[in-house]
């Protein structure tokens, strides 16, 4: 008999399909998410409301659950007519009614503005869990056992002393996690506190060098206003607030850039400093960009540190009122992650300017201490000016 012949191929060569991209961190619902799994629906609701209570003033909570009226039988409002969605502005909410199924995809479009989601996991999974042990329940949560993945804490129901025993095999760490009673409030409210604190997102830092300077005539990153290249003056500026920084360049520009300084390529091109905060965003969607324009000569330390030390991560973005309108000022700016999916419906909407999008968000605005130092340049008349002001404030100091 013929032998077949098998080519094989090594997984190097083998042909992608999609690009590889980096995925931000998400459960089934948001970053930060905690099914409360082991008790009683009532008490699970209750502690929730609790804990949402006491974060509420500082995150944007979220809570889900599911209805148990099994008498409903059709749809509210014009859903049971035919209608997919129903939207109502009522007086203290709006309310969204859907018809369709919500897939993993949808619910994480839905609640990505979320800090925090609770949700009752004896009907929904999350990435992390609180167990509450209750011998009421106990054999609904031993059905339950795979859901657990990441328990971070155990909760003691009343008339319940031990920890189960298919609790233990199936956490080996159970000894390491807290354990509360279900009623110490104060202890639990201030383990998610302790998460959310950890979970804020670190900061790296995006100068913003790869426009084409038209109204110049020449690169305005290369200006030398502080004995070095501007793009890299900025970028040794940021330095100390930011975990890594990156020059934002075009592909083309990238072989200009020197070592050690790290740079991203734009890859959504010809979108100007919206491209380059997206192109960003695909790189490390789970950090927070610090942003600020090349073109801003008279910007200091004490500018950046301002905007550090007030800077909301429950915001979309933390950016200073301009000091020639009301608008926000885009490009020096602190964007959050959860502004990634928000510039990307704008974008998707026809949109392509950052400051539309602040305007229409929830942003953090702060007024600087020295607005002059916000001041950005673009023409040569521009830069002659502030080469003067430079001078001034070298010779006065």
């Amino acid at each position: 008999m013929k032998k077949l012949e098998v080519n094989v191929i090594s997984n190097e060569h083998k042909h992608k399909k999609h690009t590889a991209l980096t995925r931000p961190a998400f459960g089934t619902f948001n970053r930060n998410e905690w099914a409360i799994v082991g008790g009683p629906c009532i008490v699970i609701k209750l502690l929730a409301d609790q804990v949402i209570s006491a974060l509420s003033a500082s995150y944007k909570c979220a809570y889900v659950d599911t209805v148990h009226n099994d008498d409903i039988i059709l749809p509210p409002g014009r859903l049971q007519n035919g209608a997919v969605l129903e939207y109502s502005d009522q007086i203290n909410c709006r309310q969204l009614n859907y018809s369709e199924e919500f897939n993993s995809f949808k619910l994480r479009e839905t609640f990505a503005g979320a800090d925090i989601v609770l949700a009752n996991g004896n009907h929904h999974q999350c990435k992390a869990q609180v167990v509450i042990i209750s011998e009421n329940k106990r054999a609904s949560l031993q059905k339950r056992v795979e859901q657990l993945t990441d328990v971070q804490m155990l909760l003691l129901a009343e008339y319940t002393d031990e920890v189960f025993d298919f609790i233990k095999e199936a956490i080996p760490n159970w000894q390491q996690l807290p354990i509360y009673r279900v009623n110490e409030t104060e202890k639990i409210i201030s383990f998610f506190k302790a998460q959310m604190q950890a979970a804020k997102p670190e900061i790296n830092g995006l100068i913003l060098a790869g426009g084409k300077s038209e109204r110049m005539g020449f690169d305005k990153g290369v200006v030398n206003w502080h004995g070095k290249e501007q793009r890299y003056y900025m970028a040794d500026l940021l330095k100390p607030f930011c975990k890594e920084v990156f020059i934002s360049c075009r592909k083309d520009q990238q072989k200009e850039i020197d070592e050690p300084y790290l740079n991203i390529a734009d890859t959504f091109t010809d979108l100007g400093p919206y491209g380059a905060i997206l192109s960003a965003f695909r790189e490390k969607p789970d950090s927070a960009w610090l942003v600020v324009a090349c073109d801003l000569p008279l910007i200091d330390e004490s500018t950046l540190q301002y905007l550090i030390d007030n800077r909301n991560p429950s915001s979309v973005a933390t950016a200073y009122q301009s000091p020639n309108n009301e608008f926000p000022e885009p490009l020096i700016t602190i964007w959050e992650p959860k502004s990634y999916p928000l510039l990307l419906s704008f974008l998707a909407q026809g949109y392509s300017c950052p400051r539309k999008v602040l305007i229409n968000s929830d942003v953090t605005l702060l007024n600087s201490l020295n607005p002059d130092e916000l001041t950005n340049v673009n023409t040569p008349d521009e830069l002659e000016k502030i080469k003067r002001s430079l001078h001034q404030k070298t010779a006065a100091g």
